[in-house]
């Protein structure tokens, strides 16, 4: 099995979510949003949607493409299967409330098809709680942003694909004349 390629980068969860799309689906999905509040992480075919526990401290989200799909790794705290089509071939990782936070251009156009896993989400969480039981009423943006970066634990969501095939054609209707 060989990683063909891999993209990581930091994201807030603004409102608890993240997302990663195709560069060109803009529209958002409810039912899916609905269902990753359910399973952690849920996409509808274009979107995914990662559900974390707290809307502050930065998240890692990694995309890996192998030639075949890895086995999900014993430390996961839990997982999905996934998939999600590309037609341009680069996939965006937006943080809600403040956009995109990076993209990964991937070996080629397609539907990418294996699983989401996920760690350190609880812990983040847990301490996310724990500044907001403390008495912050004065305190600064320097002293939360440096509180919050003292958090022990990493949130970390790794997508985990394999290209499965082309891209399905648009429609005359979604193309422009």
């Amino acid at each position: 099995m060989a990683l063909l390629a891999e993209y990581s980068v930091a994201a807030t969860p603004g409102r608890g979510v993240l997302e990663v799309y195709d560069a060109d689906a803009y529209l958002s999905d409810s039912a899916a949003l609905d269902a990753a509040e359910r399973q952690v992480v849920a996409g509808n075919g274009y979107h995914l949607y990662l559900l974390s526990l707290q809307p502050a401290m930065q998240a890692q989200v990694t995309i890996r493409v192998w030639d075949s799909i890895p086995e999900v790794p014993a430390h996961a705290e839990g997982h999905v299967p996934v998939s999600i089509e590309s037609e341009t071939g680069i996939l965006v990782v937006n943080q809600l409330e403040s956009g995109p936070a990076g993209e990964m251009t991937l070996p080629r156009p397609g539907v990418y098809e294996g699983h989401a896993w996920w760690g350190g989400r609880r812990a983040a969480a847990d301490y996310y709680d724990s500044y907001l039981r403390q008495d912050i009423a004065d305190w600064t943006p320097e002293q939360t942003a440096h509180y919050l970066a003292q958090c022990p634990a990493q949130e970390r969501y790794v997508l985990e694909l394999a290209y499965t095939r082309e891209p399905e054609p648009l429609d005359e209707d979604d193309v422009d004349l």
